[in-house]
């Protein structure tokens, strides 16, 4: 028994040894992980486990900004920019893939954590994780390309709609869009059609109040690519509103656009200037204020926007002005914009908003519009301005390694602090 009970202390005392030494080695490796600053899911911690994940830009020693757009076959185009600090100072990689349109979320997020792991390899090379890091090259592409039928040709279509009600209320609403889109590197052009039909039933006191909205529209959108930082095309519409009073409006805006940063940098900044000019017929449901049933107009716009996104956070703007050109006062302008800026370490703030200044309402219906109208927005109100604004802020703090992922019980509310307005 004595033999026993001494074999067995041995083997205990050579798997605690064992697995402490196995910790150690784990925990050095975990110090000399390369510490890395990004929007991380869940998922990609889970992945992706050779990194330490830092909540601070200023303690990682490599930082990536992830952008999205929209591809011309309706998929997305997602962007990673690596920038290395510190050790890595002066490297720099952009990495990038696409999805199809009808790409699951699984496969995206696969191509995501591919992508992730190429763009890291360069930097965790120079660490002594790239002792244990084992490349595969899985099964290669086909060497062919097939034809493409469709010329590059994206057609979509949607329909959506929704009832309830009650003893004294009842809703519809009913929404159809299609679209028909041709993308390339030269050229672009969009056609779009909807059609949009909302009503409203209100029972008080067994009088019945109905409200009835619809609105329709076609829409064309032809661009042509002359230089890296030259657009030109036009525009083109036709479509009805009972809320904006028009039975009938067309509008016809040839324009050009600069640029200021080249096309190619579109994910990471973008100065646009965009004028436009052209013709507008409208013809009139009621009566306007201005005695008229009908009319052709000319107007002209300029419009300016900005969009930024660094490692301090991201930036978009846009201003636009426009005016019809047998009156100068008959104009509008507006401006929005969002902005997401990180302070100092865990330390946030984002804000949002908008304004216009509204001078060119020349659909409103002469006698104005019913109280109805007025509570259920049916028509449009005159109004000189209009205006809306979001703000908040988020401060976390605690340790500066965030590398585990628990989906116990589903998301807890962390060691932080947050407060929204």
């Amino acid at each position: 028994m004595k033999k026993l009970l001494l074999l067995l202390c041995l083997m205990a005392s050579s798997i605690f040894c064992f697995t402490q030494e196995t910790i150690d080695i784990a925990d050095t490796l975990r110090k000399d992980a390369l510490n890395v600053f990004m929007d991380a899911s869940d998922h990609i911690k889970k992945e992706i486990t050779f990194i330490n994940y830092v909540r601070d830009i200023k303690d990682a020693d490599v930082y990536i900004i992830s952008t999205s757009q929209r591809t011309g076959s309706g998929g997305w185009e997602y962007t990673y920019f690596f920038v290395g600090q510190k050790e890595f100072s002066g490297m720099k990689d952009t990495l990038r893939f696409v999805s199809s349109p009808d790409e699951t979320q699984d496969g995206i997020r696969k191509k995501s954590v591919n992508t992730l792991k190429m763009g890291l390899m360069r930097y965790v090379a120079k660490t002594p994780l790239s002792n244990h890091i084992d490349i595969v090259f899985n099964t290669p592409l086909s060497e062919t390309i097939a034809s493409d039928n469709w010329n590059s040709w994206v057609f979509r279509s949607s329909i959506s709609g929704f009832l309830q009600g009650q003893k004294s209320y009842n809703s519809n609403f009913f929404f159809g869009r299609f679209s028909a889109n041709r993308i390339t590197e030269k050229s672009k052009l969009e056609i779009s059609m909807n059609y949009h039909r909302g009503e409203d039933n209100f029972n008080i006191e067994d009088d019945i109040i109905s409200s009835l909205n619809k609105s329709s529209n076609l829409s064309v959108l032809n661009v042509y690519s002359i230089s890296n930082h030259w657009s030109a095309g036009g525009s083109a519409s036709i479509g009805s509103s009972t809320y904006n009073n028009y039975q009938l409006r067309t509008t016809l805006q040839p324009g050009i656009e600069y640029n200021i940063y080249p096309y190619s940098e579109s994910t990471r900044r973008q100065l646009r200037l965009l004028y436009r000019i052209g013709p507008e017929f409208n013809n009139y449901i009621d009566t306007t204020i201005y005695n008229k049933t009908e009319e052709l107009l000319f107007m002209h716009s300029l419009s300016a926007a900005i969009e930024v996104v660094q490692k301090w956070g991201s930036v978009n703007f846009n201003c636009h002005y426009r005016n019809y050109l047998h009156d100068f006062s008959k104009r509008n302008l507006s401006i929005n914009g969002y902005l997401n800026l990180r302070l100092f370490k865990g330390f946030s703030v984002n804000m949002g908003g908008g304004a216009a200044l509204v001078h060119d309402q020349l659909g409103l219906v002469k006698g104005g519009a019913t109280a109805e109208e007025i509570l259920l927005r049916r028509k449009e109100l005159e109004s000189q301005y209009w205006y809306f604004a979001s703000f908040g802020i988020s401060y976390t703090f605690g340790s500066i390694y965030n590398n585990v992922v628990n989906p116990r019980f589903g998301s807890g509310s962390g060691g932080g602090m947050s407060i929204s307005f």
